[in-house]
C-alpha cells in the first residue's frame, strides 16, 4: 500500500483546514442566534415604546379599564398582566408537580410494559396542537365549570356568569399543556444521573423512595429547572388555546370570571387594531417579552446558584 494512500486521520494540512472551517461554521451559526435574539429585542423596544410616550407608561402598566375603541380611550392592562402572572403561576404550580411525578415514575418505578404505553402517550400528547386543547376545553372542561359555577353562584343575582369561560378554564388547559414538556425533561434529567449515586445510597440503608427523594432528584435539580423554564415559556406564551377557554374579558383575575392573557389580547385584536391602539397591543406585546426575558434569567440564575452549591 502506497504511503500517500487516504487514511481517516489525513495530513496535518488538512485537519488544519477541517478545524478552521469547522470553527467558521460554529462562530456563524452562534452569531446569527445572537443576532436573532438582538433583532427580537430591538424590534419590541421599537414597536413597543411609542405608545409609551403617547398614552404614558402610568396609564398602560397600572389602568384597570381597557377600552380601546371607546370615544374616550382606555388603555390599562393591569388586569391583564395580573391574570398573566396569576394563570401561569397556578398552571406551574399544578403541572410541574404532577409532570415530576410522571417523570419519577417513567425513570425509577414503573414496570417496562406499562413505561411503553405512557412514555408514547406523553410524547403524543406533545404533538397536538394547542388548538385542539382549546377546543376540548370547549367541550368538556367549560360546561363542566360552568356546573360548579351555577352552583356556587345560584344566590347571588349579581354575578355575571361566564358559561364555563373563564380563569379557572384557563389554567387547567395550561397546566395539561406544560406536562408534556416537564414530564420529557425531567425524565431525561433523571436518566441521566450516574447509577452509582443510587447504589450508593441503597447501600447506606436508604429505601428506594428515600433515594428518589433524598438523592436522585436532587442531582437532577438542573435538568428539572430547565424543564420548569420551558414550562413557564409554553404557559406564559400560549395563545389560542386560551382564547377559547378564558372568556377574554379584561377582569381582575378571579376564579369565576372571564379574562385575558397578554398573548389572547394582542391575538384577538391585532387584525384591526388601528393608530394608538395598535401601537399600545406592541406595547403589550413588548410586556410580554420582557417578562419572559425576566423568568428566564432569574430561573437561570437560581439554575446557576445551585449547580455551584451542588460543586462546593
Amino acid at each position: 500500500m502506497s504511503d500517500k494512500s487516504f487514511t481517516i486521520i489525513g495530513s496535518y494540512k488538512t485537519k488544519n483546514t477541517v478545524e478552521k472551517v469547522a470553527a467558521l461554521i460554529f462562530t456563524t451559526c452562534a452569531f446569527f442566534a445572537v443576532l436573532a435574539v438582538f433583532s427580537i429585542t430591538l424590534y419590541m423596544i421599537i414597536s413597543g415604546a411609542p405608545a409609551i410616550f403617547e398614552v404614558g407608561l402610568k396609564e398602560i402598566i397600572f389602568g384597570t379599564v381597557w377600552k380601546p375603541t371607546a370615544a374616550d380611550p382606555s388603555y390599562g392592562i393591569l388586569y391583564v398582566i395580573l391574570t398573566s402572572i396569576i394563570g401561569t403561576i397556578l398552571a406551574i404550580l399544578i403541572g410541574v408537580p404532577i409532570g415530576l411525578m410522571t417523570a419519577v415514575f417513567l425513570a425509577e418505578t414503573a414496570p417496562k410494559k406499562l413505561a411503553g404505553i405512557v412514555k408514547p402517550a406523553v410524547e403524543l400528547l406533545a404533538g397536538v396542537p394547542s388548538v385542539i386543547y382549546g377546543l376540548l376545553g370547549i367541550l368538556i372542561l367549560n360546561p363542566f365549570i360552568y356546573k360548579i359555577e351555577m352552583a356556587v353562584f345560584k344566590d347571588t343575582p349579581n354575578h355575571q356568569f361566564t358559561g364555563g369561560s373563564n380563569l379557572i378554564s384557563a389554567v387547567l388547559v395550561l397546566a395539561i399543556m406544560i406536562l408534556p414538556t416537564v414530564i420529557n425533561i425531567s425524565e431525561s434529567a433523571l436518566k441521566a444521573i450516574p447509577n452509582h449515586y443510587k447504589q450508593a445510597s441503597l447501600a447506606l440503608g436508604a429505601t428506594h423512595i428515600q433515594t428518589i427523594f433524598k438523592v436522585i432528584i436532587p442531582a437532577a435539580k438542573s435538568g428539572i429547572i430547565t424543564a420548569i423554564v420551558l414550562g413557564v415559556g409554553r404557559a406564559i406564551g400560549e395563545a389560542m388555546a386560551i382564547s377559547l377557554v378564558a372568556g377574554n374579558g379584561a377582569n381582575i383575575p378571579l376564579p369565576f370570571n372571564s379574562v385575558r392573557f397578554l398573548t389572547t389580547a394582542v391575538v384577538s385584536e391585532m387584525s384591526y387594531a388601528a393608530d394608538t391602539h395598535k401601537r399600545v397591543l406592541f406595547t403589550i406585546g413588548l410586556v410580554l417579552f420582557t417578562f419572559i426575558m425576566l423568568i428566564n434569567l432569574i430561573l437561570n440564575k437560581v439554575m446557576k446558584g445551585g449547580n455551584k452549591n451542588a460543586d462546593s
